[in-house]
């Protein structure tokens, strides 16, 4: 695979970008992505949590681990 088209690779030229990422729970979190490391753990900052499409909580930064990440949207869509 070329290395410019490697998940992490990805995920870390959208560094200091908004995100969203859904968690097998079926939670999705949108924020700013300002870290993330080869495990695909990630940091957001300016965290939201959204079930069934609906905020529910205002989380402010937080640490989303890699092993329970689903999938991440690097262009998600405007509310």
């Amino acid at each position: 695979m070329e290395p410019s088209k490697k998940p992490l690779n990805l995920l870390t030229r959208r560094i200091n970008a908004e995100v969203l990422i859904r968690l097998k729970n079926n939670a999705e979190y949108r924020g700013k992505m300002i870290d993330c490391d080869g495990h695909m753990n990630i940091i957001l900052d300016g965290a939201r949590e959204y079930r069934n499409n609906s905020p529910t909580t205002i989380l402010g930064k937080v640490v989303l681990r890699g092993s329970n990440i689903l999938y991440v949207c690097i262009n998600p869509l405007e509310e």
